[in-house]
């Protein structure tokens, strides 16, 4: 099961001009599958960073706006797209310059694989 997940997540990478890595985690940041090309930092794949996503969720959840979805982070030479598909986490780290409605309109698509590797996780 996770090696089609893999091949399906690798296919989507090729198909978003900037995207370096497409990370399926769980909420602390331990990755479920990973696929990533030869630009993606090393450093902002660690579990350490991924799982930052957590608290940054509960601080926005907090503005009383509802319930948050998506954290879109931009730093000098990447962005970070994480979107909260509990009990997973999906990650996307791509260039600055990556088109981040590209990056957005790809929940459509990976959704329907989710439900698979998310009934691994909660039976785990």
């Amino acid at each position: 099961m996770t090696a089609d997940i893999r091949k399906f997540l690798q296919g989507l990478l090729g198909k978003v001009e900037g995207l370096h890595s497409i990370l399926i985690t769980d909420r602390d940041g331990v990755p479920a599958v990973l696929v990533a090309n030869d630009k993606a930092p090393e450093l902002a794949m660690r579990a350490n960073f991924l799982s930052t996503f957590g608290m940054a969720t509960d601080q926005g959840s907090k503005l009383g706006l509802g319930k948050n979805n998506t954290v879109i982070v931009m730093y000098n030479n990447y962005q970070v797209v994480q979107m909260n598909k509990l009990p997973l986490v999906i990650s996307f780290i791509a260039s600055q310059d990556c088109n981040t409605g590209h990056i957005l309109d790809l929940e459509k698509k990976i959704d329907p694989v989710l439900n698979q590797l998310k009934n691994a996780v909660k039976d785990a």
